[in-house]
């Protein structure tokens, strides 16, 4: 006998509230979206979580476009237009590669630099208003925990 509309929709529900990853990944959006929310601006260009979800991937040596796409799962061709619309607001930049003179690296321009620091005071305005209302243990338990679940992540691709 076929699964009413009904019981299927519990277990989709189900299915999600038991996958750590799930919660993870929702988790991990709405915080996103709720540090873009704030209004922040960088020199006139309003923040998209394209933009945001592109930070995380750069350092302040930089970052090849090709491994940008590949980092974020995306083409070469949104990387280009995400990092035009960074750099017209001058919070990226395009430089050279050391290694390989064909090659061109992101970064941070000292704007851009300077916007970041911002943005980690945002992150950290809303972790605060998280330990508020879940207690200060567990928001450092949770970030303790995050931190080792990020380094199983990274040693696993390295």
């Amino acid at each position: 006998m076929a699964k009413s509309r009904d019981d299927i929709e519990r277990d989709f529900e189900a299915a999600k509230r038991a996958s750590t990853g799930h919660l993870l990944i929702r988790t991990a959006r709405l915080f996103n979206e709720r540090a873009v929310a704030r209004g922040e601006t960088l020199r006139g260009l309003h923040l998209r979580p394209a933009h945001t979800a592109l930070f995380p991937h750069l350092s302040l040596e930089g970052i090849r476009m090709t491994t940008l796409a590949e980092r974020m799962g995306i083409t070469k061709q949104a990387i280009g237009q995400i990092v035009a619309e960074l750099e017209r607001a001058d919070v990226l930049c395009r430089v050279p590669d050391p290694s390989d003179g064909r090659a061109k690296l992101v970064r941070f321009t000292t704007e851009g630099y300077s916007a970041l620091l911002a943005g980690f005071d945002t992150l950290q305005e809303i972790e605060e208003e998280l330990a508020a209302e879940l207690g200060e243990a567990l928001m450092q338990r949770l970030n303790r925990d995050l931190g080792k679940l990020l380094s199983v992540f990274e040693s696993a691709t390295s």
